[in-house]
């Protein structure tokens, strides 16, 4: 008979075992991966802050190459937007071709606006290129990657870099739905001083903090420094873009208008466009499959 005492022993012992299943599970899955995680990895230190990485080193033979993945979205990177990119299976592919992956986490808007995120992503860039003796790596051969906000960074990132002996060029660039263009976003008029979302989203991501006040021919200014569509230049390194068409917090028009301007400057690009893809879709991980077989091409 099973009293009231037994039931509960019962109990215990049952979720005990519970517990050590999920966790052999979980050691069986980690051992099945293609890479090796390296988390919270110091690449600078700005204010008394430090600024974190991931890396994801192939458990396969290594290409002797490596991706930046700019790990950013809605310009917040907290650890969560690393595990959308692990959703993507952003790091399972590029790792299983052999790639070393640096996951950069540029900070977030709540601390950084975002010409001080660009610096530190540069920072990052910096960082990979001097430790690619110890991580086996090409400095010269590097693909930056982002999506949403972390693909606005990166495109800022290389379109800073056009001289070809700048310290943080990269090899390529492969984005995902990014803004490219603050001053005509999706063919809308902004009212740069309104109080609607997307004006007071602008303000914050290009002016210093305690700048509320500042004139509306500077915001201007400060807007167009930091739309890469309009700061393209000749010589820039390949790009590749992949947007959806149903993208409704990124309009496909940003990608677009960039897409536009890297022709007209003669820089190599390629725009795959996403049938009712959103902001991402369920099987994006299918086009990170296209991004990599890009890279490859680009790279090796």
């Amino acid at each position: 008979m099973l009293t009231p005492q037994t039931g509960c022993r019962f109990s215990l012992i049952c979720l005990f075992l519970l517990t050590l299943s999920v966790k052999t599970v979980t050691a069986y899955e980690a051992s099945n991966l293609p890479y090796q995680q390296q988390k919270n990895v110091v690449y600078a230190e700005v204010h008394g802050v430090g600024l974190l990485l991931d890396i994801f080193t192939p458990q396969s033979q290594p290409n002797g190459l490596a991706i930046v993945d700019v790990a950013s979205g809605a310009y917040h990177s907290d650890r969560g937007k690393i595990r959308d990119h692990k959703r993507a299976k952003m790091f399972d592919i590029f790792c299983s071709r052999g790639y070393t992956v640096f996951a950069v986490r540029p900070g977030s808007i709540k601390k950084f606006n975002g010409p001080e995120m660009l610096e530190n992503l540069n920072r990052g860039i910096l960082w990979v290129k001097e430790h690619a003796k110890e991580y086996q790596i090409n400095p010269d051969k590097l693909a930056l990657l982002g999506a949403s906000a972390g693909g606005h960074l990166a495109c800022m990132a290389a379109v800073s870099a056009y001289d070809p002996q700048a310290k943080t060029r990269v090899k390529a660039v492969g984005v995902f739905f990014p803004p490219t263009d603050l001053m005509n976003y999706g063919g809308l008029k902004i009212d740069i001083r309104g109080n609607d979302p997307l004006a007071n989203s602008i303000r914050r991501l290009i002016t210093p903090k305690g700048s509320e006040t500042i004139a509306e021919d500077k915001l201007d200014e400060l807007r167009t420094a930091f739309s890469p569509a309009r700061l393209v230049k000749p010589g820039l390194p390949p790009f590749l873009f992949i947007h959806g068409t149903a993208d409704f917090m990124v309009p496909i028009q940003q990608s677009r208008t960039m897409v536009a301007a890297l022709e007209k400057a003669n820089v190599p690009v390629t725009l795959i466009v996403k049938e009712g893809g959103g902001h991402p879709w369920p099987t994006i991980h299918e086009e990170v499959e296209k991004m990599a077989n890009w890279i490859d091409e680009q790279l090796k």
